[in-house]
C-alpha cells in the first residue's frame, strides 16, 4: 500500500508535470506567434513596395502625358525627353512588379491587362506626336477624338492601378487581423499557464512542508518554475511591442499612401498652371505688371511643389548604400555634427557604448540623418547648462539596440501617438517632416523605432537593429 507522504510525493510530481506541459505549450505557442509576426511584417514590407512600384509607374505614365501636353503647347522637342525616357522606365517597373507578385495569379492577370492598357496608352500618345508634326505644329480634328480615347484609356489604367493597391491592402488587414487575433489567443493561454502553474506550485509547496527533505526539493523546483515563468512574461512584453512596431509601420504605410495621393492631385493642375503661365508670358506684352504677377505665380508653385517634394521624401522609400560598420561610430559622427548646439547649450552627454562589438549594415548617410534628427530633438528640449543627453548602445539577442535618451521637457500622451505623423511638430519653426523621414530611414534598413516619453521628465528613442 501507499504510504501519505508516497501519495503526497505522486501529488507533486502530477503538479509539476502538468506545470511543465502547460509551460511547454505555452512556449510552443508563443514562438509560433513570434513566427507569425515576423511573417507579417515581412508581408507589410512587400505590399509597400508592390504599392511604391505601382505609383513610380503611374508617376512616369503621367510625366509621359505631361510632356505629350506640354509639347503641344510649347512646340520645345526638348520637353519630350520625359516621354521619350518613359516606356523603358514604365517596362522596368512591370518586371519589379511581375517579380514581387510572382505567388498571386489574379494579381499577374491584373498585370498583364495594366500593360496592355498602358501600351496602348503609348500608342494613341505616339500617334498624336505624330498628326501634330505632319500637321505643322497644329491640333487637328482627329487628335481631339485621340484624345478622348486616350482619357478613357488613362481612366482604366488608374482604376486597374487602385484595384491593385487595394487587393494589396486588403491582404494586409487580412493577414494582420489574423495576427492580432492569435496573438490576443496567445495572450490568453499565457496567463491562464502562468495562473495554473503558480497554483500547482502552492500546492506542492504545501504539500512539501510536511517533508523536510521533500520542501527543500519543491523549493528548488518551484525557484525553476518562476524563472521560466519570468522569461514566458518577458516574452509577452516582447510580443506586445512588436505589436506596437508593427502598428507603426501600418500606419507610416497608410501616411505614405495619403501622400502619394495629395502629390498626384496637386501636381496635375499645378503642372497645367505652369504650362499657362509660360504660354500666357509668350502671348502677352511685357510690362512690370504682369511681370510680378506672373513671378508671383511660378514663386508660389515653386513654392507648393517644394512642400510636395518634401513631403514624398519624407515617406518614400529610398535607396540604400548599405556598410558594415559599428553603430558607436556612426552615433559618434552624428553627436560630432552637433556638437557646437551642445556646447552652447552646456549639455553633459554620457555615452553608454556597449563594449560587444555591435556590427550593422546601413547607409551611412541616411541613419546620420536619422540620428541627428533624433539629437536635434533632444538638444532642442533640454534647459541651457541643466541638460544630460544618454546614448546606450547593447548587442541583445542578435540585435543592436540603440537608446538616445535626454532629461528635457518630455512629450504628452497624445502628442506621443502624432509622433511620427507629416507636419505634426510642437515646435514654433519646425516643419513637422523631420521624425517621419527619419522613422522612413529606420524602417528601409528593416529595423524599429519607437518613442517613450514623460511629461516634464524626458524622452527615450528605442531603435533595434539586426545584427550584420
Amino acid at each position: 500500500m501507499l504510504t501519505s507522504i508516497d501519495k503526497n510525493e505522486d501529488k507533486v510530481r502530477w503538479g509539476y508535470l502538468t506545470a511543465f506541459i502547460l509551460l511547454l505549450v505555452s512556449y510552443i505557442l508563443t514562438f509560433y506567434s513570434s513566427q507569425q509576426l515576423s511573417n507579417q511584417q515581412q508581408r507589410l514590407h512587400h505590399t509597400t513596395d508592390v504599392v511604391n512600384t505601382l505609383d513610380i509607374m503611374s508617376s512616369e505614365l503621367i510625366s509621359a502625358e505631361s510632356a505629350f501636353r506640354g509639347y503641344l503647347v510649347l512646340k520645345d522637342e526638348m520637353i519630350l525627353n520625359d516621354y521619350y525616357k518613359a516606356p523603358q522606365l514604365i517596362n522596368s517597373t512591370f518586371l519589379k512588379l511581375k517579380s514581387l507578385t510572382a505567388d498571386n495569379g489574379e494579381q499577374q492577370k491584373r498585370l498583364d491587362t495594366l500593360q496592355l492598357l498602358i501600351r496602348s496608352k503609348f500608342n494613341v500618345l505616339s500617334s498624336g506626336l505624330k498628326i501634330f508634326k505632319n500637321n505643322n505644329l497644329i491640333v487637328a480634328d482627329t487628335m481631339m477624338k485621340m484624345g478622348h480615347n486616350g482619357k478613357l484609356i488613362m481612366d482604366s489604367i488608374k482604376a486597374l492601378t487602385l484595384k491593385l493597391e487595394s487587393e494589396e491592402n486588403y491582404l494586409v488587414i487580412k493577414r494582420s487581423d489574423r495576427a492580432t487575433n492569435f496573438s490576443n489567443f496567445i495572450k490568453i493561454v499565457n496567463i491562464a499557464s502562468f495562473v495554473i502553474a503558480i497554483v500547482l506550485a502552492f500546492y506542492s509547496i504545501t504539500i512539501f512542508n510536511k517533508e523536510n527533505k521533500a520542501r527543500q526539493a519543491s523549493d528548488k523546483q518551484s525557484e525553476q518554475l518562476t524563472e521560466q515563468l519570468e522569461l514566458k512574461i518577458n516574452e509577452l512584453k516582447k510580443l506586445n511591442t512588436e505589436l506596437l512596431e508593427l502598428r507603426n509601420i501600418e500606419k507610416f504605410a497608410a501616411t505614405g499612401r495619403i501622400s502619394r495621393t495629395i502629390a498626384h492631385e496637386v501636381r496635375n493642375p499645378l503642372t497645367n498652371i505652369n504650362l499657362a503661365t509660360e504660354h500666357l508670358r509668350s502671348e502677352i506684352q511685357p510690362a512690370d505688371e504682369t511681370n510680378i504677377l506672373f513671378d508671383m505665380i511660378t514663386r508660389n508653385s515653386n513654392r507648393i511643389n517644394e512642400l510636395i517634394n518634401d513631403l514624398l521624401n519624407s515617406t518614400k522609400a529610398t535607396q540604400l548604400n548599405f556598410t558594415k560598420v559599428n553603430i558607436n561610430e556612426i552615433l559618434d559622427q552624428s553627436l560630432g555634427f552637433v556638437q557646437d548646439r551642445i556646447d552652447l547649450k552646456k549639455i553633459k552627454v554620457i555615452k553608454n557604448y556597449s563594449l560587444a562589438l555591435c556590427t550593422v549594415l546601413v547607409d551611412i548617410e541616411k541613419i546620420n540623418i536619422a540620428f541627428l534628427n533624433i539629437i536635434l530633438n533632444a538638444v532642442e528640449s533640454i534647459e541651457s547648462q541643466k541638460g544630460i543627453i544618454i546614448i546606450t548602445t547593447e548587442n541583445k539577442n542578435s540585435r543592436c539596440i540603440v537608446t538616445i535618451s535626454d532629461n528635457g521637457k518630455g512629450i504628452d500622451k497624445e502628442s506621443l501617438t502624432k509622433l511620427f505623423e507629416p507636419y505634426f511638430t510642437t515646435k514654433q519653426k519646425g516643419t513637422g517632416l523631420g521624425l517621419t523621414n527619419t522613422q522612413n530611414i529606420i524602417l528601409g534598413h528593416h529595423a524599429d523605432i519607437y518613442a517613450e516619453s514623460e511629461e516634464g521628465k524626458g524622452s527615450s528613442f528605442i531603435i533595434s537593429f539586426s545584427n550584420a
